[in-house]
C-alpha cells in the first residue's frame, strides 16, 4: 500500500511538472522572469559567501579614515557608502532578505487567503458573510500606516515584517478564490462527489482546490512582488531590522544622509534590483493569467 501511495505521488508530481511546462511553453517573457527570479534565489543562497566584504565592514585607509573618494572603482565596483561599506557586497547580500521575505510572505498570504476563500465560497451563509465582511474591513486598512503601527508594536525584525505583510495582504486572494469556488461548487462533478458520500473537506481540497490552482499560482507570483515592495517600503521608512541589510535599508541610508543628489552609485544598484525582481514576478504571473483567461493568448 505504501509503495502504491509513493508511485501515485510520483505520478502526480510528474503530471504537475508537465502541466507547468505547458503553462510556460512559448511564453518568452514569463520564462525570462523565471530565469531572473531563479538567479536571485541562487544569489540569496550564495551571496553572503561570494561577497568580497561583510555588509557592515568599513573600508578605511592607512590612517583609519574612510576614503574621501567613494565613487565606483576596480576595488569597489558599486562604490562605498558614507560609512565606507562596500555597496556591491550589500546589494548581493540583500538579495537573501528580499527572496526570503518575498517567497515566505507570498506562500503564507496565498495559503491564508485561498483557504478563507475556499471555506467562504463552499459553505456560504453566515460563514461566507462573516469572512467577506472581515475582508471588507481589511480592504479599508491603509497598508503603510498600519504597517508602521504593527512594526512599532511587534518590534523590528524580518519575521515581524512577514507577519505584517501576511496580516494585510491576504484579502485580495481570499475574494478572488471565493468567486471561483462559487462557480465550481455548482458543477455536476461536485454533486456526484456529494452523492458518493465525500466529506466537505474532501470536496473542498480534493475536488475544488485543484481547479483554482492556476489562480493560486498567479497570486503567489504577484504576492512575491507585493511582498518585496512592502518590505522595501517598511525598511525605507526605518522600521526594518537594523542588523539585516536589505535594499530598502540601503536606500533609507542614502536619504537619511542627504546624499541622494550626489551619491547616485549608492541608490541605483538596490533600486535596479528591486525593479528587476518585482518585474520578473509579474512576468511569471502573465503565463498563469493566460491559463485563467485564454483570450489573452495571441495566436
Amino acid at each position: 500500500m505504501a509503495e502504491r501511495s509513493f508511485s501515485e505521488r510520483a505520478f502526480l508530481f510528474k503530471r504537475f511538472v508537465r502541466e507547468q511546462r505547458e503553462v510556460f511553453r512559448g511564453e518568452r517573457l514569463s520564462i525570462a522572469g523565471l530565469v531572473i527570479v531563479g538567479m536571485f534565489v541562487i544569489l540569496a543562497f550564495i551571496g553572503p559567501y561570494i561577497a568580497p566584504y561583510a555588509p557592515f565592514e568599513a573600508t578605511v585607509n592607512e590612517w583609519g579614515m574612510v576614503p574621501k573618494d567613494k565613487t565606483p572603482s576596480a576595488a569597489h565596483w558599486f562604490g562605498l557608502t558614507r560609512f565606507g561599506y562596500d555597496i556591491f557586497s550589500q546589494a548581493i547580500i540583500s538579495a537573501r532578505t528580499a527572496v526570503v521575505v518575498g517567497l515566505v510572505s507570498a506562500v503564507m498570504v496565498v495559503f491564508v487567503g485561498a483557504n478563507l476563500g475556499l471555506i467562504a465560497g463552499y459553505y456560504g451563509g453566515w460563514i461566507d458573510e462573516t469572512i467577506m465582511r472581515v475582508t471588507d474591513i481589511a480592504y479599508g486598512i491603509p497598508f503603510l500606516p498600519m504597517a508602521i503601527v504593527l512594526m512599532t508594536l511587534l518590534g523590528r525584525g524580518v519575521s515581524n515584517i512577514i507577519i505584517v505583510i501576511v496580516a494585510l495582504f491576504w484579502r485580495t486572494t481570499s475574494r478572488v478564490i471565493r468567486a471561483q469556488v462559487l462557480s465550481i461548487k455548482e458543477r455536476p462533478f461536485i454533486y456526484a462527489a456529494r452523492v458518493a458520500g465525500a466529506s466537505d473537506l474532501r470536496i473542498i481540497y480534493r475536488h475544488i482546490a485543484p481547479n483554482v490552482l492556476p489562480m493560486t499560482f498567479l497570486y503567489i507570483a504577484f504576492a512575491v512582488g507585493w511582498a518585496v515592495i512592502a518590505e522595501t517600503s517598511i525598511s525605507f521608512l526605518g522600521f526594518g531590522d537594523p542588523d539585516v541589510i536589505s535594499w530598502g535599508q540601503m536606500i533609507h541610508h542614502v536619504f537619511a544622509g542627504q546624499m541622494f543628489r550626489e551619491a547616485w552609485w549608492w541608490y541605483l544598484p538596490p533600486g535596479f534590483c528591486i525593479v528587476l525582481l518585482v518585474m520578473s514576478t509579474f512576468w511569471i504571473g502573465l503565463a498563469y493569467e493566460k491559463v485563467i483567461n485564454p483570450r489573452l493568448k495571441v495566436e
